[in-house]
């Protein structure tokens, strides 16, 4: 019987249970063996490491007036989730009006945000049918430099097959 009351004490205290670390956006944290996560602003993404069969990064212009950034995670089942970066094709004039027309844009929605309660600044803009695409998870994510750690993320939970957590905003 006396056996019983560590068993009982750790059941009961929650001392049995696995410690929960703090996150700061962009942290990782290392998650349940074998799987990935992705906590943003526009939801949550989770995959089975051993489920992934590619990741990749790559650049692409839509419309000749938008250059995408995109992280695909292609896996065996038949979602692909989509992570992307947009900006405006000549926002490489640092000092243009293109670049500050976006931060505007930017600011604006996040006031929006503000005042509704609605985030659409972190949301997915598609025009049905042209943007659908079927069997796609997408995610929108606000910088360059945060979709270069989500890829280095997931990139390194495959190849270790270590578990990863990533936080963004």
């Amino acid at each position: 019987m006396l056996f019983l009351i560590p068993i009982l004490v750790c059941i009961t205290s929650g001392f049995c249970q696995e410690p929960v670390e703090e996150q700061n956006e962009g942290a990782e944290t290392v998650a349940k063996s074998g799987y990935w996560e992705a906590r943003l602003k526009g939801g949550e993404y989770l995959v089975a490491l051993n489920q992934i069969t590619s990741v990749s990064r790559h650049k692409y212009v839509l419309d000749g007036a938008l250059i995408v950034d995109e992280v695909s995670i292609d896996t065996k089942g038949q979602a692909l989730g989509r992570f992307y970066f947009v900006v405006p094709a000549n926002a490489s004039d640092q000092g243009g009006a293109t670049k500050k027309l976006a931060e505007s844009g930017l600011n604006a929605g996040a006031r929006l945000a503000e005042v509704t309660g609605v985030e659409i600044h972190n949301m997915v803009a598609k025009n049905y049918p042209v943007t659908t695409h079927a069997k796609s998870i997408e995610y929108r994510i606000l910088s360059s430099k945060q979709l270069e750690a989500l890829f280095e993320s997931v990139k390194s939970a495959w190849q270790s097959g270590k578990g990863q957590v990533f936080t963004g905003r």
